[in-house]
């Protein structure tokens, strides 16, 4: 059975106070009525209704104090002021504190039916455009941005800081560690939320088509140019765009970055006056702009315009302690994407991940799981489905004790137990275990020798080895 709305009527005139809440009861809402704005604000604690209709001219507070208090403790209820005919301008600036419409007395039953019917729809949208912008949050806001390492929580706080306001902002970062994630979530959080949000790849795209796709063209502008196209930077008018891989556009460009950024305007190519845009600018790169200012292959002015907000994103190897949690949110993601919700990654084989210093960043290891995911022969991934890059990678912790014994340690011994464990764990397999250990293939055979070592080694010879 579909759930009722609820409607609080506030008026201190008690006969059309019953004769509303009668009329509004016959079409099927949930009512309640107070004479007064004390007793509207006790109602109002018991049960949050999601419409509230009351009258500007109320004994003591006023029906305008009461929807300053409703604005401030439940913005999502719709308000409805009535007034009398000769005080429409009072209802007027209801609106401007929120009011969603207002109602003339005498109030004549079918008004009133349809603008309740209109205000509670205007209810429903607004709840439905939040939950909306919670899944875009959800998917892409900073919620989506994985790890707990000091490295990335410190760029996430710039992050979130400066997002509701509309500063320049430079995202710096190896490729795969989240730039253009970030620009994203930077945008879902600001007041152009609702606006476009787009992505132009200055390294993707050939510099002779560079310029009409940032700022479009007109008809007969070039030879080709058949109609009047809109480039990117007019399509997100009142959003935001990215900038990615900046420190590849070409040097006549940046000038006219640079005025878009400063005039708030842009030139189509073949037009003879400007025309004014509305656009956060933010600029993501993997290059060393200073040192590209040096050298004169970026623009000086630019690269300070761009640098009033500096975020900088840690390579993955500096935050290794993330790797777990992103393992299993990769996991977990593509089990089900694939439809494999049955496969295991055993807590054993996290530290094979772990010790991988990842050149390609996040990137690489959501591309490496879900490889994983689609190749796995059975419901459990075992070591030897991993990359061959992941067995050969040093441990970056030390093997031996963290604390040293006080009677010593046999140096000698302790060698020749680390290769004979190496050995075992590749099956005898020398030149996997010299790789593992960072040796050569000869210097692996000369230690093999040192320490008496079967060159045929196999598991049962360990085991035998006094």
């Amino acid at each position: 059975m579909p759930v009722r709305p609820k409607v609080l009527v506030v008026e201190d005139d008690d006969n059309l106070r019953q004769v509303m809440q009668a009329q509004l009861a016959k079409e099927g809402y949930e009512t309640s009525s107070a004479p007064d704005v004390p007793t509207a604000l006790k109602v109002l604690e018991k049960s949050l209704p999601q419409l509230v209709i009351t009258d500007l001219n109320l004994p003591g507070l006023s029906g305008i104090d009461l929807l300053k208090r409703i604005r401030s403790e439940s913005p999502g209820t719709a308000l409805i002021v009535m007034t009398a005919f000769g005080t429409v301008q009072s209802a007027v600036e209801a609106m401007k504190f929120g009011a969603y419409d207002y109602i003339v007395k005498p109030i004549h039953p079918y008004e009133l039916k349809a603008l309740v019917s209109r205000a509670l729809d205007h209810h429903r949208l607004i709840e439905e455009v939040q939950v909306l912008r919670s899944s875009l949050d959800e998917k892409y806001g900073f919620e989506q941005i994985i790890g707990s390492s000091r490295p990335l929580l410190a760029a996430l706080d710039v992050a979130r800081r400066v997002a509701a306001t509309d500063a320049t902002i430079l995202i710096h970062g190896e490729t795969g560690t989240g730039k253009e994630l970030i620009a994203r979530a930077i945008h879902l959080r600001s007041s152009r939320r609702d606006r476009p949000f787009a992505t132009i790849n200055c390294a993707a795209i050939p510099r002779e088509l560079l310029e009409s796709e940032l700022f479009g063209y007109l008809k007969g502008s070039f030879t080709g140019a058949l109609g009047h196209k809109k480039g990117k930077v007019e399509m997100v008018d009142g959003g935001t765009l990215l900038l990615d891989e900046i420190g590849e556009m070409p040097l006549e460009l940046q000038v006219r970055i640079l005025r878009l950024i400063q005039e708030k305007e842009i030139e189509k190519v073949g037009a003879t006056s400007p025309t004014k845009v509305d656009v956060r600018i933010m600029a993501a790169t993997h290059r060393d702009l200073a040192a590209m200012v040096k050298d004169g292959s970026f623009r000086e002015d630019l690269y300070y315009r761009l640098l009033v907000v500096p975020i900088e994103l840690p390579p993955l190897r500096e935050r290794l302690e993330d790797i777990p949690e992103l393992l299993q949110h990769f996991f977990s993601h593509s089990t089900a994407k694939h439809g494999r919700l049955d496969l295991m990654l055993p807590s054993r084989l996290v530290p094979y991940f772990s010790n991988y210093s990842w050149p390609g960043n996040v990137r690489q290891l959501q591309h490496v799981v879900e490889r994983l995911v689609l190749l796995a022969r059975s419901s459990e991934i075992t070591p030897e489905e991993l990359p061959e890059f992941l067995w050969f990678q040093n441990p970056r912790e030390a093997i031996v004790a963290r604390d040293l014994p006080d009677e010593g340690i046999n140096l000698t011994k302790m060698e020749k137990d680390l290769i004979l464990r190496v050995l075992e764990r590749f099956s005898g397999n020398q030149t996997n275990a010299a790789r593992y250990l960072g040796l050569s293939r000869r210097t692996l055979a000369y230690r093999m020798k040192k320490h008496r070592i079967p060159g045929e080694y196999v598991k049962e010879v360990r085991l035998g080895a006094g």
